[in-house]
């Protein structure tokens, strides 16, 4: 039988809660707003990325796992969503459905592979396996090599209702129902975490992350709790990147390369590692810069390098991890 998780953590961090619904319902009227303010189709991808890095910090925040594949599921997801969706014909709900699917079960492929493995070493296992999945993407015939998988229908969701569709407002045609169907995507997915991460299974992957041979000699099966959460983090991932094939109509070999990789892991430590809204801001701020400077070229990388550079010197744990320290709370 299995110690009491108390052992393990601290009492005040297993204190319960009582819940407030505040944060989350401002936060959607914030986001129900933002399509009448922001670009909709940039909004919708800056939502896929937040998602994307909230999976991502699943992972690397809370279960000390740090992945450098994790494109690899965002990427596949895309075209396994696009390919669904184009060529069988499937509504967008279900070809999103079975891309997350697909995105799980490589998350346990990859990931019964890589848990053997500790550190350095796990992640670099995880990124020659998405490697791999990168050549498998440029040469099967499917995915369209290098000119990506486009056209791309948005569908009708339940059958029911056009996504793509749009809604005068003023001078604006805006995809209202495409946008709130990935409103609430993202919202379910971020909220899945939220559960995920104040539920016991996410205290004792906490405990994992501070002190694993002290949870392994204890009787807990360390190997089976991180497996479960790089597959949670996979689906997630590829959850994100079948929404964003769905907005853009196209998946391309950049959402499967090692720089997406990279990109999610900046996202994440930008925003603050271990916390619930860091990897949203992170993902919010990286997308912006690539947004507002893509006149600029190649010296976009540079430019965000910089304000990567400049944050990790001023704000150690991350944007938000740093005022939630300073504040004395979770965020």
């Amino acid at each position: 039988m299995n110690t009491p998780i108390v052992q393990l953590v601290p009492a005040a961090v297993l204190s319960r809660k009582k819940t407030s619904f505040t944060p989350w319902i401002t936060a959607l009227v914030f986001a129900s707003l933002a399509p009448f303010v922001v670009y909709p189709i940039f909004a919708m991808e800056l939502m896929c990325f937040a998602l994307f890095a909230c999976a991502f910090n699943l992972l690397l925040g809370f279960g000390g796992l740090l992945s450098f594949g994790h494109a690899a599921f965002f990427g596949s997801a895309a075209y396994l969503c696009g390919h669904a969706i184009k060529n069988w014909g499937l509504s967008p709900e279900l070809g999103i459905l079975f891309a997350t699917c697909g995105a799980a079960l490589l998350g346990l492929a990859i990931g019964s592979i890589a848990i053997r493995r500790q550190g350095i070493y796990f992640a670099m296992v995880t990124l020659a396996l998405a490697q791999i999945v990168f050549f498998l993407c440029l040469q099967m015939p499917f995915t369209g090599g290098e000119d990506g998988l486009q056209g791309i229908p948005k569908g009708h969701l339940f059958g029911l209702i056009d996504l793509s569709a749009t809604v005068s407002v003023g001078l604006q045609q805006l995809p209202l129902a495409l946008y709130f169907f990935v409103l609430a995507i993202t919202f379910g997915g971020y909220w899945l975490i939220w559960r995920t991460v104040h539920s016991p299974f996410g205290m004792v992957l906490k405990a994992i992350k501070e002190n694993e041979p002290r949870a392994l000699s204890l009787g807990y099966q360390v190997n089976r709790y991180k497996l479960t959460t790089f597959v949670l983090s996979a689906a997630l991932a590829g959850l994100a990147g079948a929404t964003k094939a769905l907005v853009v109509g196209l998946a391309s070999l950049s959402d499967v390369s090692w720089h997406m990789s990279g990109e999610v892991v900046l996202m994440t430590l930008l925003g603050g590692m271990g916390t619930l809204l860091g990897p949203v801001v992170g993902a919010v701020t990286v997308g912006t810069l690539h947004h507002e400077l893509a006149s600029f070229g190649s010296w976009v990388t540079v430019t965000i390098g910089m304000v990567f550079v400049v944050c990790v010197m001023a704000f150690r744990r991350g944007i938000v991890g740093e005022i939630a320290y300073q504040l004395k709370r979770d965020l």
